[in-house]
């Protein structure tokens, strides 16, 4: 086995993303898919070496994919495989210049953001055939996670881990206010009225806060509007419909949490992906109720032990339905040039055979992608991880179209101006419809 890494300073490596509040965002923010003509499997290996890609620099993820997995899975295949970890910032720039070079690895990951690029320039192989070859216990197993690499109905990603966005809340607040688990998002608010704690006007204690720093916005969005039955955009991906009745009920209701007379948290735009665990609202008890991805649940409990014991987390809230932003993180690609499609489609089952899968994801800090991992010992050793597990059917993932990246900032940008108070929730959604039309037109 041959081991490459490409880093780039000031990154953060893919274990910090991962079991940080931005394992979402890093795997869903690069888009690519453009680059030179051509390719080929190869990514500087030789013939009978199979080449791939992971994102990333992390240590932990490096020690156990090189000094144990591709070891194992040489030994059950008869073959070489050279890995080269190149971080996320690296990645896309590195595999455009692979394909123009005809040097690209026969397997690469990435996130889901990056697979409606890829797909539109050809760089990567149509899995469908393969996953419907798949014995059918597999298909079930990991159908909650595939539906993260599709791009119009075609799967060309196979997802390696997940993570979900789910309301977490701290059990001794809610019993010392008398209140019960809310399941509905009206319920919710009305919970995290009674929940808030303020000292003349000033809040002391949050009731309810929803991730609202930057990106963190448009997920915390598209859950909610999810949950009113609503898209971000058309089901072909070439018309934007967050601006309907439900994306309006949905902002405003995000919105009337930071805003108005009524409003139950003052830390509008707080980081929650960057601050330090131990400092998280609901680490501290500042906040009753946040909206918490899989990560920080497990990095809140390390940094403070004792919370594990005080730490609830609930299913998908719902207004007309159950849904919540999550899905894949990162997964991996075969490259549609590569000269190994038998071998690369090899490694990418392995990858996430079952016990394969578990190691990696408590690696790295994330959710296995298969179903009955609920049941397998890292799960069960964490508590806090199995409702993540259990909302999986319902998670919503970023659109996968080519524009995603560039129409999510235009979003992002406007949802901005509504929970800040400078917009109304339609007049928003309508601006950022105008701005964001024309890119997914031009893609």
């Amino acid at each position: 086995m041959i081991i490459n890494r490409w880093t780039a300073v000031g990154r953060r490596g893919f274990l910090a993303v991962a079991v940080g509040a931005g394992v979402l965002l890093a795997a869903t923010a690069c888009g690519t898919g453009g680059g030179g003509s051509g390719g080929g499997g190869g990514g500087g290996g030789t013939a009978d070496t199979l080449t791939v890609w992971f994102p990333g620099n992390s240590a932990p993820e490096i020690e156990l994919v090189t000094k144990k997995l591709v070891p194992e899975f040489e030994s059950a295949n008869k073959t070489k495989v050279q890995v080269t970890f190149v971080d996320w910032a690296q990645m896309s720039p590195k595999l455009n210049a692979g394909f123009a070079g005809n040097n690209a690895p026969d397997v690469f990951g990435h996130g889901p953001a990056a697979a409606a690029g890829f797909a539109a320039a050809k760089r990567i192989e149509p899995l469908d055939a393969r996953i419907a070859a798949l014995p059918e216990a597999d298909r079930t197993d990991l159908a909650p996670y595939l539906a993260s690499g599709q791009v119009a109905g075609g799967q060309y990603l196979i997802p390696l881990g997940g993570s979900g966005v789910l309301v977490a809340y701290r059990k001794d607040l809610l019993d010392k206010a008398g209140v019960t688990e809310p399941a509905t998002w009206t319920e919710a608010a009305e919970a995290a009225r009674k929940l808030t704690v303020r000292d003349g006007g000033a809040i002391q204690q949050a009731g309810l806060m929803l991730q609202s720093a930057k990106i963190q916005r448009v997920q915390s969005f598209q859950g909610l509007i999810g949950s009113e039955g609503g898209e971000l955009l058309s089901a072909d991906g070439k018309e934007v419909t967050w601006n309907s009745p439900e994306g309006v009920k949905a902002l405003e209701y995000f919105a009337g949490l930071y805003g108005g007379d009524g409003k139950v948290s003052d830390q509008l735009g707080l980081d929650f992906a960057n601050q330090p665990a131990g400092q998280n609202p609901l680490a501290t008890g500042k906040a009753a109720m946040v909206t918490a991805t899989t990560g920080q649940i497990l990095q809140m409990v390390k940094a403070v032990p004792d919370l594990a014991s005080k730490i609830g987390v609930l299913p998908p809230l719902k207004a007309v339905d159950a849904k919540t932003f999550g899905g894949a993180t990162t997964g991996l690609f075969v490259n549609a040039d590569s000269a190994k499609k038998d071998l690369a489609w090899k490694f990418v089952e392995f990858m996430v055979s079952k016990g394969v899968n578990e190691r990696y994801a408590e690696t790295v800090g994330g959710l296995p992608v298969r179903a009955s991992a609920a049941q397998g010992a890292y799960v069960t050793g964490q508590p806090l991880l199995k409702p993540f597990i259990d909302a999986a059917p319902a998670y919503v993932g970023s659109p996968n179209v080519p524009a995603w990246v560039q129409v999510r900032d235009v979003l992002d940008k406007h949802l901005e101006t509504a929970l800040a108070g400078k917009a109304t929730a339609k007049q928003a959604l309508d601006d950022a419809a105008a701005e964001a039309g024309p890119l997914l037109a031009a893609r």
